[in-house]
């Protein structure tokens, strides 16, 4: 099978199935409180995420509210998640630099966004795409391994590789919700260890599964 065969089948697949896909974490429309959430979702569930972001938003409703507390005060609401000291400083830093070099609005460029403490270019790719609608590529793990698995890339080492390859070839103007559908089918279908690859609608354009077969 071509790879434009492949990703024409995959694409149209989910345009049917799944016409909805957003992400999973709660931010209540506010760039600002996505961003604090995707910063906290790094190596941690969304699940774990939604726990503890209601407490952290009523405490820290805004960016200058955040930008005048402290690690300290900001760890105590995030101690569940992974790696909380690390994350608490990333909060107060990433606070104190929007209020200083954004008036307090997160950016909607990748560039800007990536110059934030904590942010790297998934993070950047993923407030981007979700808030501003920018056809950019966040890819995690589950992006990575389903890419890979279903035949959408075939020699990509690194997630910026990845990126790139999958932006090449789906529509711009699907890529933001495209983000969704390769997450959410990895989440939940293209299991890491043992994915339910029986029930999948995909199966007739995965290599994984042809190779299986």
């Amino acid at each position: 099978m071509r790879k434009e065969e492949r990703y024409k089948g995959i694409l149209t697949w989910f345009q049917t199935h799944v016409p909805v896909a957003e992400t999973e974490l709660h931010y209540d429309g506010d760039p600002y409180k996505l961003l604090v959430a995707v910063i906290l979702s790094a190596q941690c569930t969304d699940k774990r995420v939604n726990q503890v972001t209601p407490a952290l938003f009523e405490a820290f409703p805004t960016a200058e509210v955040m930008a005048a507390s402290s690690p300290e005060v900001i760890y105590e609401y995030i101690k569940s998640v992974s790696y909380p000291h690390n994350k608490a400083k990333h909060l107060a830093g990433m606070a104190q630099m929007l209020m200083e070099k954004f008036g307090g609005q997160v950016p909607s460029e990748v560039k800007e966004l990536m110059t934030l403490p904590g942010v790297g270019r998934k993070t950047a790719n993923v407030v981007a795409s979700v808030i501003f609608g920018a056809p950019t590529m966040a890819v995690d793990t589950h992006v990575f391994r389903v890419a890979n698995r279903l035949g959408l890339t075939l020699d990509s080492r690194t997630p910026l590789e990845t990126e790139k390859e999958l932006t090449r070839h789906i529509p711009k103007e699907l890529i933001p919700i495209a983000h969704h559908w390769l997450i959410l089918h990895g989440r939940y279908t293209c299991l890491a260890r043992k994915p339910k690859c029986m029930e999948c609608g995909l199966a007739p354009w995965c290599l994984y599964f042809s190779q299986q077969k």
